[in-house]
């Protein structure tokens, strides 16, 4: 845009120490914390760059003269899923791991404000619950909740009532709660790192976990039936939480519009059953769930404060776009690396000729990796930058598998369909442009 950092005005960001300090010092007076807790929290405070070195090191030479504007964590999620769903009138819910001292949020916005009316507070939390029983699935990394959503089809629901025990929906009012013997979250600091540009982090779940639920899976052991099993538990008991906290929103506003936000919003089976099961008929689910999205809500909301908020444009096609001329650069400067990988290059004469090249492809089996106008902002490729292959054959997720190095095999692929024929292939018709909903498929098309 030929803009620098000297012409931005504000600087939102998506967290406020100030947030949750009555919350802090209530629970450190009921539960006093082990004096190497306090020492680790005060160590790793002291190594965290401020926001002006951060911007320093990104954008190195440019002054700025912006104010720093802190915008507390689930407030920047609810932003991010309220302004750009295009509603006047809805219930905002933010569900997290946690953010400052919170790990889930609740309100309504209304022409154009949010109000929040209530959170659930450390040490309970959602998005811990499915991330300790991710890392005792045995996948290990920071993010890797998507593979124990993929896994859950493939087993049964056994192990419920015992997970039950871990985590349950509040009785009376909005919210769940931990029991925290399972976990180390709220007694030992959980050190997050980086490795390998891959974020990590350590242990959450307690060696009473294992007494409850047998031994954990070490990472990169075969999967028994027994963690497919676990992993349709832990799916079941999340979606039981998550929509019980929806349907108990319903019940204290009249609206039927609801917008979601926050990392457990990337659940998209849990949140395909939010329109069957709850009585919200018009739902939004924020494209980038995670803090990557609250970074945009952070400014969004900064941007409604200040009375200057314009929500230009509702996609998540964000990202770097190439010209023509680019591109052939690129693929003159990397001759040797194509030849190398048995590649040859052939230029199309139109857009036509392309895509009916394409499809023959795919149609005769082949997987063709599809690159077109701008990147995708948020975790999910939505056709700019995607593989695709011919969903009409059964060997075909082996196929694209083999072809993917270090996939899970288990893990699913996102059909592709028209608008117009959702309703004829799935048990639920509505607008999934993100990726962010899962419907289950119609009997007779299975």
């Amino acid at each position: 845009t030929g803009k620098t950092l000297n012409d931005v005005d504000i600087i939102a960001v998506n967290t406020d120490p100030r947030a949750g300090r009555l919350a802090r010092a209530a629970y450190a007076v009921r539960h006093l914390p082990s004096p190497a807790m306090v020492l680790d929290r005060f160590r790793a405070r002291r190594k965290r760059m401020s926001i002006e070195q951060h911007l320093a090191r990104a954008f190195p030479g440019q002054p700025f003269k912006a104010q720093i504007r802190p915008i507390e964590h689930h407030l920047a999620h609810l932003a991010s899923a309220y302004y750009p769903s295009g509603f006047d009138r809805a219930v905002a819910l933010s569900v997290d791991g946690f953010g400052d001292f919170a790990s889930a949020a609740w309100g309504v916005g209304i022409g154009g404000r949010i109000a929040v009316d209530g959170k659930v507070g450390f040490p309970h939390s959602l998005g811990v619950f499915y991330q300790a029983l991710t890392q005792f699935l045995g996948f290990p990394h920071y993010g890797d909740e998507y593979k124990v959503m993929g896994l859950a089809p493939y087993g049964r629901p056994l192990h419920v009532e015992a997970l039950r025990k871990v985590v349950q929906p509040t009785s009376r009012g909005i919210g769940f709660t931990l029991d925290t013997r399972y976990f180390r979250h709220h007694r030992e600091r959980i050190a997050y790192d980086w490795e390998d540009g891959s974020p990590s982090f350590d242990r959450l779940y307690s060696r009473e976990l294992e007494a409850l639920l047998g031994p954990a899976r070490e990472p990169g052991s075969p999967l028994e039936q027994r963690h497919k099993d676990l992993a349709r538990s832990v799916q079941a008991v999340f979606e039981e939480c998550y929509l019980q906290m929806i349907n108990a929103l319903a019940g204290e506003n009249e609206t039927d519009a609801l917008v979601v936000a926050g990392g457990c919003a990337q659940n998209s089976v849990a949140n395909g059953l939010i329109a069957a099961r709850t009585p919200f008929k018009k739902v939004y689910v924020a494209p980038a769930g995670y803090d990557a999205g609250g970074a945009v809500g952070a400014a969004y909301a900064a941007a409604a404060k200040a009375g200057d908020l314009t929500v230009a444009e509702r996609s998540p096609y964000l990202g770097p776009e190439y010209s023509t001329a680019e591109i052939e650069a690129e693929l003159r400067a990397s001759q040797s690396q194509i030849a190398a990988a048995g590649c040859t290059v052939r230029l199309l004469p139109d857009e036509n000729a392309l895509i009916n090249d394409a499809a023959d492809r795919i149609a005769a089996g082949q997987v063709v990796g599809w690159f077109q106008g701008r990147l995708e902002w948020g975790p999910r490729a939505l056709g700019n930058r995607s593989i695709l292959g011919d969903p009409r054959r059964a060997d075909m997720k082996d196929i694209i598998n083999s072809k993917i190095k270090r996939r899970e095999s288990f893990r699913p692929f996102a059909p592709s369909i028209l608008r117009e024929h959702v309703s004829a292939w799935f048990e639920q018709d509505g607008d999934v442009p993100y990726m962010a909903m899962v419907f289950p498929i119609r009997e007779e098309k299975r």
